[in-house]
């Protein structure tokens, strides 16, 4: 679907005044725009498609694959480009030596988040994902070091993680085979993870404030990356008004109401010489805080329900969205499942799946990166924003300039990978059959906005993927062959697949 036609879609959807109102408004405001600024000192900035006033780019743009159309973009106009997003100048960092030198060599220049009007209105720069300044690097660097006491990457996390599928596997098994959604099993074990970090403890699968949060953050996720949001992104005086906007904040406010009542029901329990969680910690360090004095102290209620919010959607969607990829893809690709299958009983047998057996499983390993790289979840990051005037890759860049990182020019870069667009865990092994690192692997980004939960998913991903294919084979639906498995993903703010079931076959 075009731009043009998806905004034709949405007006006709609303009613007539509405609808008269913006189509003044905007010719209205086409007639008074001035000029896209540019400098005056002839300093040369990122090359473009050329923009129409108010509209910028955006009949140019597929905004339904944006990702896909800033790809052929690059293509015309180079690794460092610029499109405008309505009035807004957005430059585009495309391919991994470009994505590594802007994130990574110029890590304070491009550090900042910019926040879109649909994260300003659910956020108002509270939390952690969707904030800048002190705050946020208060709060980011409180986050890492409680996840790291917590377990994140460590023998704790480790058992965390396999107490959750000893919860998931009997939830597969009670299907006998027959094809089922794996949405729900998985992202409430993925979020239970999440959630015995920072409260201490997980929930029930039949727990139905925790079904509902589940169903929000996924709900919210998918409506973030809509068309009718990224309009309202580019246009959000005049489309305050669409229903997903509405949406999205009505699961906010759901939300806050349920992290609010954990967190008071953490609060009496509370015994700061035993912390069993983040939201512990944080009310220590909010207490400590407050009998110091402590000045403009961002240790605070607020941020509190939003950074465990912020942890609670970012643990539960993506890891679980990769895991269905996963899940997918095997019965996609049964030789592939085939030969992961082969390695885990040649090297692991029917004992308990342990992370150090990751070194052992070169095969299995490789899987589990092409999954993630094929999958592409994120495929354009959160946006970033410029925090000063920078020279890069020999074009000027004003402060304060949105910056798209272009993580699917990273992922299926044709420089660095033999088959981008092929499912190839190849990828990441040498002629030997050894696991191989590959430098424009990228699903986390990089830089200072890199993925604070990344040791976790990481480990997440190994022992959930390696003890659901060590019980099960995945297969399509019966009458459903391996190539007619759909793998074209669900557009949202993170790519999903397209709605589906598979069944799952005890060895």
């Amino acid at each position: 679907m075009s731009a043009l036609e998806g905004a034709s879609a949405l007006l006709l959807s609303s009613s007539a005044t509405p609808v008269l109102a913006c189509v003044t408004a905007l010719f209205l405001l086409a007639f008074v725009s001035q000029r896209f600024s540019s400098p005056q000192d002839g300093r040369k900035e990122p090359p473009g498609p050329r923009p129409l006033p108010l509209l910028g780019n955006l009949l140019q743009l597929d905004l339904t694959w944006l990702d896909r159309a800033l790809c052929q973009l690059a293509k015309h106009h180079g690794s460092v480009f610029t499109v405008y997003m309505g009035t807004r100048k957005v430059v585009v960092l495309a391919g991994y030596k470009v994505l590594k030198e802007a994130l990574v060599g110029h890590a304070v220049e491009f550090g900042e988040r910019f926040i879109t009007p649909i994260f300003h209105d659910s956020n108002h720069g509270h939390g952690i994902l969707f904030a800048n300044g002190d705050s946020w690097k208060d709060l980011r660097r409180f986050a890492l070091s409680t996840l790291r006491d917590f377990g994140m990457g460590k023998r704790l996390a480790e058992e965390k993680i396999l107490e959750e599928c000893r919860h998931l596997i009997p939830i597969f098994e009670s299907h006998k085979g027959q094809p089922f959604d794996t949405t729900s099993p998985l992202s409430h074990a993925t979020s239970n993870i999440i959630c015995s970090i920072v409260y201490g403890n997980r929930f029930e699968y039949s727990d139905r404030r925790f079904i509902a949060m589940v169903k929000r953050i996924n709900e919210s996720v998918r409506m973030t990356g809509s068309f009718q949001i990224q309009l309202y992104n580019m246009f959000p005086r005049l489309l305050s008004w669409v229903k997903h906007r509405r949406m999205v904040l009505s699961n906010r406010d759901d939300s806050m109401k349920d992290v609010q009542e954990l967190l008071r029901q953490r609060k009496e329990k509370l015994n700061p010489q035993m912390c069993t969680g983040l939201v512990d910690c944080f009310f220590v360090r909010k207490q400590k805080e407050e009998e110091a004095c402590v000045e403009e102290s961002h240790f605070n209620e607020k941020n509190m329900m939003f950074v465990v919010g912020n942890l609670f959607a970012a643990g539960t969607d993506t890891t679980a969205t990769t895991l269905r990829w996963a899940l997918l893809l095997m019965a996609k690709y049964p030789q592939i499942q085939e030969r992961v299958h082969a390695e885990l009983s040649s090297v692991v047998g029917s004992r308990l799946m342990d992370v150090e057996d990751r070194k052992n499983l070169p095969y299995t390993n490789a899987v589990i990166h092409e999954i993630q790289r094929f999958a592409n979840i994120v495929p354009m990051a959160i946006m970033h924003q410029t925090t000063q005037d920078v020279t890069f890759q020999g074009y000027f860049i004003e402060k304060g300039t949105s910056v798209i990182p272009l993580l699917t020019s990273a992922l299926y870069d044709e420089s660095e990978w033999e088959t981008p667009n092929t499912f190839n865990p190849s990828h990441f092994l040498d002629k030997e059959g050894n696991f191989v690192k590959r430098d424009a692997f990228l699903p986390f980004s990089a830089g200072r906005r890199v993925c604070l939960g990344e040791g976790l998913a990481r480990m997440e991903l190994f022992l959930f993927f390696t003890s659901l294919l060590q019980r099960f084979r995945f297969t399509p639906p019966p009458g459903i062959s391996e190539d007619e498995l759909d793998l074209k993903p669900l557009v949202g703010f993170t790519l999903n697949p397209m709605p589906h079931r598979l069944s799952a076959v005890t060895r």
